[in-house]
């Protein structure tokens, strides 16, 4: 990315077309290459970078360039070599979230242009292995197959903007060194594109935090109060990719999902509980207030999605191994991130390419060969390479029951702009995953208590 950068400061042709921006005396050109996202116009033979412009005003390193972006836009070939400059679409007068107040309006043919470990990858970033809690086995291998970050712009090049910033751009090498305070810290070993060792400091972090009450009760007759805190241990990596901040925490602690005004409980005996409603147990037939739950076991490799009014969640479980307390089979129940699926037409290149964000879950058998899910390969990649082509090229349905299985979830956030979000935008936090019929208990009634006095 740093050569393409150095080749366009080097062109004659682009420092012309600097200067026919007129540009004022103290702009500084701030040049940031993207990887090509195919979109249907190149045969995609040679690597393509994409170098997108924008300027800051006096020498400041740190003065927000992306605040003024120019409307020129290159690409540089796999050998450095400058192939064209384009001239961006402006906002000015077109609109697309507008309905035209014109009956016909002109052809515009730009759109035409459609005992754990964890180890800094070089691809993934953060993974983690072999994760246990109380002897108890968690997970095998958790990791982030793929992030895909398209920009939903017809016009020509933006298409071209759909990043893989996993694939293409290599989580692992954008790592940020998180030196800060009293934390333990681990390096990231990777290599250049040369070969040469690239040792990147402190990219993992380490550390350990008090995350308010993790169960509380108080007996209302005496109004003692018992109550214990929730210590969170968390693996932390971010990294940085263009104008992007990605923050990826693991978070080990032993209550299954944060909650703003959370709900904690003692003694609990309905057979069934729905928040935020209150409970009671049953003992007259009461018509029309009672529901049950009902479980389908996934036979083969398949593609699920969500189901917002019911409320569908995923179990992994092990059929083999009972809870002596419940009978059922012990197991992980992955709660869902309800977000949208990528909003890209099936027919693009976008939608081909990141054929994984089609549907919110997907099961299939543990291969060493279909670790990423969006296929091995994403640099300029056609598509169709990923998880759903896995499960299509099989000859026959491949079982899942009683198998090495991978449980693939897709969620995301889409970003609207808005005026709240200039000059940074905030944070958007997703979690999942919770332990069902695992424990003999709930895990944390064994954690130091407190008692208070009411």
């Amino acid at each position: 990315m740093q050569a393409a950068e150095n080749a366009c400061i080097a062109s004659a042709e682009v420092q012309e077309a600097i200067r026919l921006l007129e540009l004022p005396e103290e702009a500084v050109v701030c040049i940031e290459p993207w990887t090509y996202g195919t979109e249907g116009m190149n045969d995609m033979s040679e690597r393509i970078i994409m170098c997108y412009f924008y300027m800051r005003l006096g020498n400041h390193g740190d003065a927000n360039h992306y605040v003024y972006p120019l409307d020129i836009c290159v690409e540089v070939s796999g050998d450095l070599t400058v192939k064209w400059i384009l001239s961006l679409p402006l906002g000015e007068h077109d609109r697309t979230g507008l309905v035209s107040e014109v009956g016909v309006k002109p052809f515009d043919r730009n759109k035409i242009h459609h005992n754990s470990e964890y180890h800094p990858d070089l691809r993934e970033d953060l993974t983690l292995h072999d994760i246990t809690y109380d002897g108890r086995s968690v997970f095998y291998r958790l990791s982030r197959t793929e992030m895909f970050v398209p920009y939903g712009d017809s016009r020509a090049p933006y298409p071209r903007k759909a990043a893989f910033d996993l694939g293409s751009n290599l989580a692992g090498v954008n790592s940020n060194n998180l030196k800060l305070g009293h934390i333990k810290y681990f390096d990231g070993y990777h290599h250049t594109s040369a070969g040469d060792p690239n040792v990147l400091p402190n990219v993992v972090c380490c550390h350990e935090i008090d995350d308010s009450i993790l169960w509380k009760h108080t007996n209302y007759r005496t109004q003692n109060a018992v109550v214990t805190r929730l210590r969170v241990l968390v693996l932390q990596t971010i990294i940085t990719v263009g104008k992007y901040e990605y923050i990826f925490c693991t978070y080990l602690h032993l209550t299954p999902l944060k909650m703003r005004g959370s709900t904690t409980r003692s003694a609990q005996q309905a057979v069934y509980l729905r928040h935020p409603s209150t409970w009671a147990r049953q003992r007259h037939k009461e018509p029309s207030v009672g529901y049950t739950t009902v479980n389908h076991i996934v036979q083969s490799e398949m593609q699920l999605d969500l189901d917002v009014a019911r409320g569908r969640v995923f179990k992994i479980i092990s059929e083999n191994v009972k809870n002596p307390m419940s009978r059922g089979p012990e197991g992980y129940k992955l709660v869902p991130h309800y977000s949208q699926m990528v909003l890209a037409h099936p027919s693009s290149y976008h939608s081909k390419r990141s054929e994984f964000a089609e549907h919110a879950v997907r099961v299939t058998r543990y291969s060493d060969e279909e670790r990423y899910s969006a296929g091995e390969h994403t640099m300029q990649s056609l598509g169709r390479e990923g998880i759903a082509s896995w499960i299509r090229s099989r000859p026959a349905p491949v079982s899942v029951r009683n198998e090495d299985t991978v449980i693939c979830h897709t969620f995301g956030t889409t970003h609207n702009p808005r005026v709240e979000d200039w000059p940074v935008m905030l944070a958007e936090k997703m979690t999942v995953s919770k332990p069902v019929k695992l424990f003999l208990e709930e895990p944390c009634i064994g954690r130091t208590r407190q008692l208070a006095g009411g």
